[in-house]
């Protein structure tokens, strides 16, 4: 039982620093009028958030070896909340940008400090599963940006909303520190220490490895259409360009939240059961969200909710999609350099997602603004993303299987073993 708690106070804060994350994202044309910013200096703001993010996947990882899950996760929970209470008060565009700086590196503080808890609170046989909820419990934050956080801030302002925001971090700080233990008394929480000299060694064997690379393109490929849309873009898209109320917006956004909770289990699943076709899986989630996302910009009016629908669930797959990437990471770099290699597989998907938001935000300065003609021309700066992802998954692939002696088996042989 005391695993379980230590593990749900953790995982709500989590839960409450993927609200703060995406709380900007549905707030995006109030933020517009709040600090008279175009499109692309909107952009920014999300893009500067998730280039802190990504720079800090590999430092954060080493204070996690060094100081405990506890420590970081209290950290990260009370730096976001300064961030989201700077917000709140503040009507000066650099202050503003300072804030989601400040939520940017408490983010990257969070999520992987709770996986770290996994493996030191349960036994060996429950961390998959654990590990599996843990990731999609944390996307009740999003329900909680598009639902009651958009209606507080449409009902009372933008003062009351963020201010909220905050107060929920540090009420979350408050319980890291009440409940959260980084091991039971009877073990030793591991602590790792790396000389600085060997710190550019270790970075280089570890991405020089192609199954590094092929979790960084994957991971980058199924991940960044999903964080663009659910961060920034999607709520005015929807809105603003397709002319939804707000109401509508909030439910298709929740509903592609649900879809990324029912559709993580069975991608899990696929992947215990066909290891040596991960890639595949991969390659059929990015062609899925070109085509689907094809299928609404050939339109030349803005399409019916279900095609909607049917474009947010399809894009929604690749957030547990690209969670294939960290089982490469895994599959092919020994423990010592394991969370360097998933640190650096988690850098592409967040990567790819601030180019894009930055690119539509430029698009749309320079072209139609916020119309129906200047997002469809803005999201068509995916379909590079998608060539570059594609293209490494198959080269990368090619050379990690042949580098580990790795021949895939007839799909046929497979097939027969799970009956």
């Amino acid at each position: 039982m005391r695993a379980w708690i230590v593990w749900s106070v953790a995982t709500l804060a989590y839960v409450i620093g993927v609200l703060q994350r995406t709380s900007f994202g549905v707030s995006g044309t109030d933020a517009a009028a709040r600090y008279g910013a175009a499109p692309a200096t909107l952009s920014a703001f999300v893009v500067l958030q998730l280039v802190v993010y990504a720079g800090m996947q590999i430092p954060a990882g080493l204070m996690l070896d060094r100081f405990g899950s506890r420590r970081l996760v209290f950290t990260g929970a009370m730096i976001m909340a300064a961030g989201q209470m700077t917000l709140a008060l503040t009507e000066s565009l650099p202050l503003a940008i300072a804030g989601r700086v400040a939520v940017g590196i408490g983010d990257s503080l969070t999520f992987v400090s709770v996986l770290r808890l996994v493996p030191a609170w349960f036994p060996v046989r429950r961390i998959p599963l654990v590990t599996q909820l843990t990731g999609m419990t944390g996307q009740l934050g999003q329900i909680l940006s598009a639902v009651p956080f958009l209606a507080l801030l449409h009902a009372d302002g933008w003062t009351p909303a963020y201010l909220g925001a905050a107060s929920l971090g540090l009420i979350a700080a408050i319980a890291v520190l009440a409940f959260v233990r980084d091991a039971p008394p009877e073990k030793v929480a591991p602590k790792v220490t790396v000389r600085a000299q060997d710190i550019p060694g270790i970075l280089r064997s570890t991405w020089m490895h192609p199954g590094t690379r092929l979790g960084f393109f994957t991971h980058m490929g199924a991940m960044f259409s999903v964080t663009a849309f659910m961060l920034m873009w999607g709520v005015p898209y929807l809105t603003t360009a397709q002319g939804l109320s707000s109401g509508e917006a909030g439910a298709i956004v929740t509903f592609g939240v649900v879809a990324t909770l029912a559709s993580g289990p069975v991608i899990g699943y696929l992947t215990g059961r066909f290891p040596t076709r991960r890639s595949w899986m991969v390659i059929a989630i990015i062609i899925g969200s070109a085509a689907v996302w094809t299928a609404v910009l050939v339109r030349d009016e803005p399409s019916p909710v279900w095609l909607l629908t049917v474009l947010v669930l399809v894009i929604s797959v690749g957030g547990p999609s690209s969670a294939i990437g960290f089982d490469y990471a895994r599959s092919f770099n020994t423990s010592r350099v394991l969370g360097t290699a998933q640190g650096m597989v988690n850098i592409g998907g967040f990567l790819a997602s601030l180019v894009l938001i930055q690119a539509m935000g430029s698009i749309m300065g320079a072209g139609a603004g916020l119309t129906f003609d200047g997002f469809r021309a803005a999201w068509l700066a995916q379909y590079p993303l998608w060539a570059i992802a594609l293209i490494g998954v198959v080269i990368t692939r090619r050379k990690a299987r042949r580098r580990e002696g790795v021949v895939p088996r007839p799909l046929r042989e497979a097939l027969r073993r799970t009956r």
